[in-house]
């Protein structure tokens, strides 16, 4: 009995040594470079909490360069404006860079990224940071930045590159430059969540005349291997090349949806067939039918991370909806973005109460 006893723990043991190696074996270093498996994706996400907030630039800026510019650059904002953020329960913003800000002042730039990180995680704030946007004015310019245009959703916002940079590729070499610098001096900053690469490209009609440039900055990205994942959201789904190479060149799955709740899940349906994790880095249109009631509980009830379009109302003028401007200037009755006006006032109280309530940690 001693003997078959001492006989089958040795086998145990055995065994046990035998699954501990093809563990360890099986369990490789993934490979710097390449995109992140399915697995490891996946891991990433589960280490997060839910991820809720909006698309952030304070109201005080009509775009990205006079968010990020020397002159304009407004601390004092940004930190009031994320502490309402964190009041009802948001943790994550997304925020758009700017090239031509960083062209004019490389080391300046960089230090209000900094001081702008700082300030978002005093507030338990991690950041999405874009690089490329394909949306609104062609051609970007330093230095003083127009007014508002009464009544007009984004009056001023700037592309990034200008219509012209994308379609020339002597002009990528200092664009890599950029992306490189500002990966490399952020690659293992934890306030950082994920690199959105390029927000919808194709846009104001570029179709697939982005499609190098989304190419050429995966590639730059894949360089530098930073600790964040790298990801271009999906968005306009007749762009079939740009979808594409969008979705599996992405490690995580981001997109961008302002339908309702019937349509919004049918998105989520088919774009979980990656099996990958996803994030809705745009949504919340309320004459659109996409709404924090409708939408909000659907994304937590997914997992999906929740990223709104819009935090308080400013010079960016999206409380007006994209296409129907008001000419004299009058609130609509509606707002078409945002959530706080700048005193810090709510637009809807119920539509916070829903947020603080799904933020809420249990």
């Amino acid at each position: 009995m001693t003997v078959k006893i001492f006989r089958s723990a040795l086998v145990l043991v055995l065994t046990l040594i035998v699954t501990v190696s093809v563990a360890q074996t099986s369990k490789k270093p993934e490979p710097k470079g390449k995109i992140w498996s399915v697995e490891k994706a996946n891991a990433w996400y589960a280490e997060h909490k839910w991820m809720t907030g909006a698309n952030f630039i304070p109201s005080s800026a009509i775009n990205q360069l006079e968010m990020w510019q020397a002159e304009t650059f407004d601390p004092q904002t940004i930190d009031r404006e994320l502490g309402y953020a964190e009041g009802i329960g948001f943790n994550t913003m997304r925020v758009f860079l700017h090239s031509v800000a960083y062209a004019a002042d490389p080391k300046g730039f960089k230090s209000r990224v900094s001081e702008y990180l700082k300030i978002a995680d005093k507030h338990h704030i991690q950041t999405i940071f874009v690089f490329f946007d394909d949306c609104w004015n062609p051609d970007p310019k330093a230095g003083k930045q127009p007014v508002p245009k009464t009544g007009i959703h984004n009056s001023g916002w700037a592309q990034d590159p200008g219509v012209d940079e994308v379609k020339d590729e002597k002009q990528f070499a200092s664009l890599e430059v950029y992306v490189k610098d500002i990966l490399n001096t952020f690659a293992h900053d934890k306030r950082i969540l994920l690199w959105d690469l390029y927000n919808e490209p194709g846009n104001t009609k570029k179709g697939d005349k982005s499609l190098n440039l989304v190419k050429k900055v995966f590639s730059w990205g894949r360089d530098v291997s930073p600790d964040q994942p790298l990801s271009v959201g999906l968005w306009a789904w007749n762009l079939e090349k740009l979808n594409a190479f969008q979705a599996l060149n992405s490690d995580i799955i981001t997109y961008h949806d302002y339908s309702d709740e019937v349509s919004h899940e049918k998105t989520i349906q088919l774009l979980k067939s990656h099996g990958r994790p996803l994030i809705c880095t745009e949504y919340m249109a309320r004459t659109r039918g996409s709404n924090f009631s409708n939408i909000m509980p659907l994304l937590k009830k997914q997992n999906v991370g929740a990223i709104n379009w819009g935090l308080v109302a400013g010079k960016t003028n999206t409380i007006y909806a994209w296409n129907n401007p008001m000419p004299d200037g009058a609130e609509p009755k509606d707002w078409f973005h945002d959530i706080f006006r700048k005193d810090g006032t709510v637009y809807r109280e119920e539509e916070v109460n829903l947020i603080k309530s799904l933020t809420k940690e249990k």
